[in-house]
């Protein structure tokens, strides 16, 4: 159905009311057809299928130098002409007719539904394994054992724990009108253009159409920007205007800098960390970037060049860790055979420093909640049976005890005693709620990662296991939670039966975590030095940054221990009072919207926005930022204020198709390119000096000496 009448299919179902949110309001269809199948043969076969291909992909691009995220909207697309095949070929035939069982392998067209199952499945293979940095951690960097059976059981469990926690909370985050989450509006959108018969309005083309060619147009281009001209995916004019000074390349770098005036012609450099720009509200946008600028442009460059815990010593810019010579440290050497810290071995070497951007953090959480009405939404879906809550609180129980189950029967490799695992799930319980509301209103969702560090750090220092066991029980059982919810929201949107969405989030699930550390297993005992670029050959891809900022948190928040980081016996103490000033930022917020009751615009700061808004610095770099708020101001304000029509139309498309094109063709150009690259200027970074100390220290390829 077409968003643009709303209005008048509203008035069919008697209910003239449409959802607060005006974006949903422009982009949900208000009918639904409870008489079209939902759990037919295809979506099984499907759904199946795609779940398995995208965890496999996932794993095997995960562990490369540019991990390459292939979202569910590929197979989204992809299953459509599938199918519509499959409606066509298979049999019409009724088994055992006549029976209580009786049922078809092919009830009908291939219908949105089902697509919408099918797209549940696929969520569950693109959605990465956490748990899976602990494994590659432990083997990869520790050099030391855990099981097969051990690994499996942390990573089902922590991605399983959060359907308890969906289920305790989706009175709150689905049900309400105002818990809209924005970005399942970009797949409503894509469902809406791949099923519906849109009427070509007269000198436009049909969002079918305008999907087509922005895919194509997305999968040609993505050639330039991840093959033939790298460079495009961050261009500095300013490095091109100092290109032998090291000071500017630190300022305008978008990759190692801070990224004054940088910017990527590359959707992936857009999205890639953030999300689709496409799908932020604006008022979200503004705090992401209010949060950016503070700490990019004010704080970081501060403490660099006063020289803050000796700055300038190390790279402006590295996930690394560093003596204070600006040496690499050598972790192994400070690690008993015990796998904990040898006390006396790191006194000898001294503390570990890290880089400007990597010491900046500034956290912040939120305890409000609303309370939100019902709109058409969920009274259409009242006509569907609720999941019993006993089944979300079985899936609870059921990986609470297996949880269990690895603390006790290995608790050498485990680290972690059966109180952190109750602490870290109370600890997940409890922000469940708060950061599911900031995530489905604002799209953007703070994480929980280093305050779980934190706690375990002070509580039991010197396990850097015990200490990712925790951040993963704590942290991702809600990250999963909030995505089980996201999910639902999707099939509420969409009317699908709740039962039959809980079925497929379960089954995928678990399918997608066996196949996720069967993968990544083969891939640690098949590719030679996998994670090690020291001893890789040169241009191998097999470098996993996202892995090394997670073993570097193991090394300072669980081996070293915050009290020997950031307590009174480490290097980098100050960076505390960043919990007062998380705390107090709210409260003065607060105070203003009393103080000036007439001013609009004050409500709208969001200070857990913005104070997580670069929580995904490292790996993220300024240029995915800049890019990724430019567009989202095209977007968000320019377009929906000034060309709503069209944006109702087509923005969410837009970025459908532009996530489709970029995926479909880094699969393609890895078949059949695999690693190599052309050596020309275009390919080797327009800013190569932003790496480079500015004080004696150790000085990186390229970089002029001292």
């Amino acid at each position: 159905m077409d968003p643009l009448h709303i209005e008048e299919k509203s008035s069919e179902t008697g209910d003239h009311e449409n959802s607060p949110v005006k974006q949903v309001a422009l982009t949900v269809p208000t009918t639904d057809d409870a008489s079209l199948p939902v759990l037919t043969f295809r979506m099984w076969v499907l759904g199946l299928v795609s779940c398995v291909l995208l965890s496999v992909l996932n794993q095997f691009f995960w562990f490369r130098n540019n991990p390459l995220s292939i979202g569910s909207i590929s197979a989204q697309i992809a299953v459509v002409p599938l199918g519509h095949f499959m409606a066509r070929v298979i049999t019409k035939r009724n088994f055992f007719q006549g029976t209580r069982f009786e049922f078809s392998l092919n009830p009908g067209p291939f219908n949105v539904k089902e697509h919408v199952l099918i797209t549940i499945f696929a969520n569950a293979g693109a959605g990465s394994v956490y748990a899976m940095h602990v494994l590659s951690a432990v083997k990869l960097f520790y050099k030391r054992k855990m099981d097969f059976f051990v690994s499996f059981i942390i990573m089902l469990t922590t991605q399983m724990i959060g359907f308890g926690y969906a289920g305790l909370f989706r009175r709150y985050l689905v049900e309400p009108a105002e818990m809209w989450w924005p970005s399942n509006l970009v797949q409503v959108s894509l469902f809406m253009a791949l099923h519906d018969k849109d009427k070509r309005p007269k000198g436009q083309m049909t969002r079918t159409q305008f999907f087509l060619i922005v895919f194509i147009c997305s999968f040609a281009y993505y050639l330039l920007p991840g093959y033939l001209f790298v460079t495009l995916s961050s261009i500095s004019f300013v490095c091109w205007i100092f290109p032998k000074s090291v000071l500017g390349q630190q300022i305008g770098s978008g990759s190692t800098g801070i990224g004054l005036g940088s910017f990527g012609l590359d959707w992936s450099t857009a999205a890639s960390y953030l999300g689709s720009p496409l799908a932020s509200p604006w008022f979200a946008t503004v705090n992401v970037a209010c949060g950016f600028f503070i700490f990019m442009y004010i704080i970081t460059p501060i403490a660099y060049w006063i020289n803050l815990y000796r700055a300038k010593t190390f790279p402006f810019y590295s996930n690394h860790l560093f003596t204070a010579n600006g040496e690499r440290y050598n972790v192994a050497s400070i690690t008993d055979s015990n796998f904990n810290l040898d006390l006396k071995a790191y006194l000898r070497s001294g503390p570990i420093y890290i880089s400007t951007m990597f010491a900046i953090e500034i956290w912040q959480m939120s305890t409000s909640a609303i309370k939100g009405k019902k709109d058409i939404h969920s009274r259409l879906m009242e006509k569907y049976s609720k999941v019993p809550q006993w089944w979300f609180l079985a899936v609870l129980a059921v990986n609470a005890a297996l949880a269990l189950l690895a603390v006790f029967a290995y608790k050498e490799q485990v680290q972690l005693p059966w109180w952190g695992l109750l602490l870290a799930l109370s600890i997940g319980i409890i922000y469940t709620l708060p950061i599911g509301i900031l995530t489905a209103t604002t799209n953007q969702a703070p994480g929980l990662n280093v305050i779980t560090e934190y706690i375990i750090g002070y509580i039991y220092p010197g396990r850097p296991v015990a200490n990712m066991c925790f951040k993963v029980y704590g942290y991702i059982s809600m990250v999963q939670g909030l995505s089980f919810l996201s999910d639902f929201k999707l099939g509420h949107y969409m009317k699908i039966p709740p039962k039959s969405m809980f079925m497929a989030q379960v089954l995928g699930t678990l399918i997608a975590t066996i196949v996720y550390l069967a993968t990544a297993w083969w891939l640690m005992e098949s590719i030679p030095h996998l994670c090690d670029p020291d001893n890789l050959p040169k241009g191998s891809p097999w470098t996993c940054p996202m892995d090394t900022v997670f073993y570097d948190a193991s090394v300072l928040w669980g081996l070293i221990g915050p009290r020997r980081i950031f307590g009174p016996l480490g290097t980098y103490g100050a960076m505390n009072w960043g919990f007062l000033v998380g705390a107090i930022a709210p409260i003065i917020v607060w105070l203003l919207h009393k103080a000036y009751p007439e001013k609009k615009w004050i409500p709208l700061i969001n200070m857990p926005v913005v104070f997580s808004a670069t929580g995904m610095i490292p790996p993220a770099s300024a240029v995915n930022y800049t890019t990724w708020i430019f567009l989202a101001f095209l977007a968000g304000f320019l377009l929906f204020r000034y060309r709503q029509d069209w944006w109702r139309r087509h923005n969410y498309v837009l970025s459908g198709g532009l996530d489709a094109g970029l995926a479909f063709m880094g699969v393609v150009q890895f078949l059949a390119l695999g690693s190599t690259s052309i050596d020309w200027w275009g390919n080797r970074g327009s800013c190569p000096l932003a790496a480079c100390p500015t004080a004696k220290g150790v000085v990186a390829d390229g970089c002029p000496a001292h």
